[in-house]
């Protein structure tokens, strides 16, 4: 008999007793058929996919224009946050719908890099304020120059209209997400 050869109670020999199989078919579930969706459910399917591959386009774009400066998605949506003022972490978690575990992972970088500073919050103890330092925000200008013609040029092809169209349908969409509620 092998070593992996089941024995009686079904567990491979040289397992525990407590090791489950990774794939068994005796106590897994059984797979329940897909809900149909509507034809508005569809339609929004479409549109996140969409939105994923747009993402995927503004990413690659965005860091194409700023990868000489050294900035990514990342620290550029985060200079971008704080250009006209500090903002705690949690703050610009927020403003972005991102994690403040990710946005503070970023933000330490940041500070290593001399791209932003932690201020004292007149407001709260614990939560520093976040600014852009002065080579910071050369960077956060020198991209945002790149951006407002890149932009340009990428709009060239649309009516005014119907980009005001989509974002109000994809600013709509965002609200339809309930909020969840987050502690500073």
């Amino acid at each position: 008999m092998s070593k992996n050869t089941r024995i009686s109670g079904g567990v491979p020999r040289g397992r525990s007793s407590r090791a489950k199989d990774p794939v068994d078919t005796d106590t897994a579930p059984a797979v329940e058929p897909l809900m149909p969706r509507t034809a508005k459910g569809d339609a929004l399917d479409a549109l996140i996919y969409a939105i994923f591959k747009v993402n995927g386009c503004l990413i690659r774009g965005g860091e194409a224009l700023s990868k000489d400066l050294n900035l990514n998605a990342t620290r550029w949506q985060i200079l971008g946050a704080i250009d006209t003022q500090p903002r705690t972490v949690a703050q610009i978690a927020r403003h972005f719908e991102l994690t403040r575990q990710g946005v503070l992972w970023a933000v330490r970088i940041m500070v290593s890099d001399g791209l932003v500073e932690l201020i004292r919050n007149p407001e709260h103890r614990r939560a520093k304020l976040v600014q852009p330092t002065p080579h910071g925000r050369a960077l956060f200008n020198a991209v945002s120059r790149r951006q407002r013609k890149w932009a340009s040029d990428l709009a060239e092809p649309f009516e005014i209209p119907e980009m005001q169209a989509a974002a109000g349908l994809l600013l709509k969409l965002a609200t339809a997400f309930a909020p969840e509620p987050e502690a500073d």
